[in-house]
């Protein structure tokens, strides 16, 4: 990407100044390498955002960011209801509510070095994987509706954890306002049976180790050490989010004219929030929330029944759960003043800092643990959220590495069994239905974590705390 269209701030902020149709300015957080190399489609996308309507503040761009439907994934975007502002299905994005939840093993990485093999083996048999994969959960219409409404509440209630789960879970695992009414009865279909399953892409249940520890303090608070083996779990709605998408960005598209609203790229689907649309979307966006919430539950529950087949006794505490594809009503201070926004983060991760409400009281002073998947063989890291992120971008962060080339780009260059071969040559054991899958996954096909995460530290969006390495991946 050309920098001469930025006017720089600072070493890692990047601001496009308001021209033509946009509302509001635009801002790119990375480094000076990360934004060259950025696709010139994110300075397109993110500057389309800043035309939309009730556009708050900035439209902004994380350091992963790359193209993506609509609004550039690692895209945040505010939007006042009493100043005619949208919500806009392209800025939650198709995997709605897809998110990480990290889980304390007890174990160190000794502890887990000769049955390595025998776990990998026991969680891919546990939790299903893959394109289509199914699990052995079947809903019906009752158990679908209480399921939307109740999220990982309605998972506890079923058996698949506990109350303690929901205090370390984005929302206490039940996000307000859904309407299983407006869930079609296609995305029911397709979601019937795949509760606790991971599905394909870049998702993953990741057994890792915490290779290093940047804040102590926060660490402690976050009951990680030097060693501790933790398990990752990244995963979202399935075919009930992507449908769900699907349908309201067609209804939103043709319906735009009718509301006046001019789109700059109809991928930029949208419709007024006080709007019947856009209400029946938060309603159906809300109850896929809730579907991701809860099969993220089930399947710590069934990771925890893998640890204690191997490791008898173990028992498995959640860290936290956050989402990373939402669109939340949130205060945010804008002006001088708090107003209530609906913010769109798409590719991007809630990050509250020190202090917050929202936050459940043992990690309170600490901030938000904001959770940033790496790509199969690389690092992955947990940050903090801070004080200043409020004012950065609405209280966001980064939320991975990001693609740096595209899944057929990546087939072209790898296959699947070089990849596993390689990573076990480096100690990383991989499980997967599909050598295609991991080839389009292939760690090089995705931009440097660690780079990423330390743009998104410099300009105080997230203050890094652990880093971990993998040990075991079980890829969809």
């Amino acid at each position: 990407m050309n920098i001469n269209l930025f006017t720089q701030r600072d070493e890692t902020t990047w601001e496009i100044p308001a021209s033509g149709r946009m509302r509001v300015p635009a801002i790119i957080y990375a480094d000076r390498s990360l934004i060259e190399a950025m696709d010139d489609k994110v300075y397109q996308q993110i500057t389309n955002v800043a035309t939309l309507p009730g556009i708050v503040g900035y439209a902004y761009a994380m350091p992963d960011a790359h193209w993506g439907y609509g609004f550039p994934i690692g895209g945040v975007a505010a939007f006042d209801p009493d100043a005619g502002g949208v919500v806009s299905a392209g800025g939650v994005g198709f995997d709605i509510s897809c998110g990480v939840r990290c889980l304390h093993t007890g174990l160190g990485a000794d502890d887990i070095a000769l049955a390595r093999e025998a776990l990998a083996d026991e969680l891919y048999h546990r939790v299903p994987a893959g394109l289509g994969s199914t699990g052995h959960i079947h809903l019906g219409p009752r158990e679908m509706d209480d399921m939307l409404n109740d999220g990982a509440k309605w998972a506890v209630k079923q058996g698949y954890g506990t109350p303690e789960d929901l205090e370390r879970t984005e929302e206490r695992g039940c996000m307000r306002g859904a309407d299983p009414g407006q869930v079609s009865e296609k995305a029911r279909y397709r979601q019937r049976k795949e509760m606790g399953t991971l599905g394909s892409g870049n998702h993953y249940l990741e057994v890792q180790y915490v290779d290093q520890v940047y804040e102590e303090p926060i660490a402690t608070a976050f009951n990680l050490h030097q060693g501790d083996v933790v398990v990752s779990i990244h995963c979202g709605s399935r075919g009930l989010g992507h449908q769900i998408g699907t349908e309201f960005l067609r209804l939103m598209a043709t319906s735009a004219s009718q509301h006046g609203i001019v789109l700059p790229d109809r991928e930029l689907a949208c419709a007024p929030i006080e709007s019947e649309i856009g209400q029946s979307y938060l309603g159906a966006m809300r109850s896929a929330i809730n579907c991701a919430l809860a099969n993220r539950q089930i399947i710590t529950h069934l990771t925890r029944q893998a640890f204690k087949t191997v490791f008898p006794g173990t028992q498995l505490h959640l860290l936290y759960d956050v989402s990373h594809n939402t669109c939340k009503l949130e205060p945010h201070a804008t002006d001088g003043e708090t107003r209530q926004l609906y913010v769109h983060r798409k590719g991007a991760t809630r990050a509250f800092g020190p202090g917050h409400p929202e936050l459940p009281a043992a990690l309170r002073e600490a901030g938000q643990p904001v959770l940033i998947g790496g790509s199969m063989g690389t690092c992955s890291y947990i940050l903090a959220g801070t004080a200043e992120s409020e004012q950065r971008a609405f209280s966001s962060a980064c939320h991975g590495a990001g693609r740096a080339m595209s899944r057929r780009q990546a087939k072209r260059q790898w296959r699947g069994a070089q990849i596993i071969d390689e990573l076990k040559r480096q100690g990383i054991i991989i499980r997967s239905p599909s050598l295609r899958g991991v080839a389009e996954e292939a760690p090089l096909a995705y931009k440097d974590v660690s780079a990423v995460v330390d743009a998104a530290d410099y300009a105080g969006l997230a203050r890094k705390v652990a880093r971990l390495r993998p040990l075991v991946c079980v890829k969809g």
